[in-house]
This record gives structure tokens, C-alpha cells and sequence, in this order.
């Protein structure tokens, strides 16, 4: 009877931080799009338009791919508050924010850990095998750079030698690999966030690429 009554309480914890992964995912990937438009000295209306898309843009083509539709976004308010939000926090603070030249990076690596956990653990709801999970969570944390970098007319850096799709797909393969090492599915979760975090901004600092096919 206590182990039947543990389910529900780890399905709810579960939930939780899958809840608040994806809150901070959006939150950090609003602010970097933000600083990215204001960097190109985008007026209000075009930061806020940068903003959105960049923060709803992986989710918005997962859930497309996996049939979620009406997508994420549309059905809770909440993902658009907390663009709102972060768009309202950066203006005010941009001159703060601006003052230290990674901080765009930094938010964008916090993006995109979070919502490659996100959108993996939303291909398992879905029924989908660990390879297409791991497929998934790389699509949900790399297309809302993507979109951000598409629109500021520059080379997304997905499609360039950094290594940052590859550390989505790193991130991704270790939830599994914790998962099997009977983890419970929080501590898998925070794990492999950190290990995309991690392996993003050591990439940055140390100056590592992938190698070029010349």
C-alpha cells in the first residue's frame, strides 16, 4: 500500500520539475533572444517579437512533429507570461545585463539544457523510442536559436562548428543512461541538464569545435 501511494507522489514531483525546467527554459531562452535584438538595435515591438519567438520556438516545432497541437504555448498562459516577463525584465536591466559579453551565451546554454529535458521527457509521454526522444529534445533545444539567428539574418550556430547540437544530443543520451542506472527521474533530469549546461559553456571557454568536413 505504501509503495502504491509513492507512485502518484513521484509522479507528482515529476511534474513539478518538469513544470519549472520548462518555465526556466523559456525564461533563458527569452532573455538571450532579447539581448540578441537588442545587440542589433531592434526597436521595442522587435524585441518583443525576438523574445517570443526564440523562447517558443523549439517547443512549438516539437510539438507539431509529435501532433500536440494546439501547441504548448496557445493552451497555457503561463508560457507567455514568463516571456512577458523575462522580455520586461531585460529591458530594464539591459544595461546591467550587457555589461558582462557572455551573457547571452550563458543564457542560451541554461535554454538549452533545460529544454532538451523538456522535450525528450514530452517524447516518452508520447510513447516515442529513447533515440527519437533524444532526437526530440535536440529539435525543441536548438530551434528557437535557430529561428532567433534565422531572423537577425545570421548562420544559426547549430549549422556552424560549435559544439552545441551535439551537446543537446550528449545531454540526452546520459538521461537514459542515468535512467538505467535505476535514478530516480528528477535526479536524471537535473543531471543531464547540467551535463548540456556544462558541456556548452566549457565548449565556449576552452574554444572546442567539431571539425570541419575540409
Amino acid at each position: 500500500m505504501a509503495f502504491s501511494e509513492s507512485l502518484p507522489r513521484k509522479n507528482l514531483l515529476l511534474m513539478l520539475l518538469r513544470e519549472l525546467m520548462e518555465n526556466l527554459g523559456t525564461a533563458s531562452f527569452a532573455i538571450s533572444g532579447a539581448l540578441a535584438a537588442l545587440n542589433k538595435r531592434l526597436d521595442v515591438f522587435g524585441v518583443l517579437v525576438l523574445t517570443f519567438a526564440t523562447a517558443v520556438g523549439g517547443g512549438t516545432v516539437r510539438d507539431i512533429m509529435i501532433g500536440n497541437t494546439p501547441v504548448a504555448w496557445m493552451k497555457d498562459q503561463q508560457a507567455i507570461t514568463v516571456v512577458f516577463v523575462s522580455y520586461l525584465i531585460t529591458l530594464f536591466f539591459r544595461k546591467y545585463l550587457q555589461f558582462f559579453p557572455r551573457t547571452l551565451a550563458i543564457f542560451d546554454a541554461i535554454g538549452l539544457g533545460f529544454a532538451t529535458v523538456v522535450g525528450l521527457q514530452r517524447g516518452l509521454e508520447a510513447g516515442l523510442s529513447p533515440s527519437v526522444c533524444v532526437a526530440l529534445g535536440m529539435v525543441t533545444g536548438c530551434f528557437g536559436g535557430v529561428l532567433r539567428d534565422v531572423l537577425l539574418n545570421e548562420i544559426p550556430l547549430v549549422f556552424r562548428k560549435d559544439i552545441y547540437a551535439s551537446a543537446s544530443l550528449l545531454g540526452g543520451a546520459l538521461y537514459f543512461a542515468f535512467a538505467a542506472w535505476d535514478m530516480l527521474a528528477p535526479l536524471a533530469a537535473t543531471l543531464s541538464v547540467a551535463a548540456v549546461v556544462g558541456v556548452r559553456l566549457a565548449a565556449m571557454q576552452w574554444k572546442w569545435d567539431l571539425p570541419s568536413p575540409k
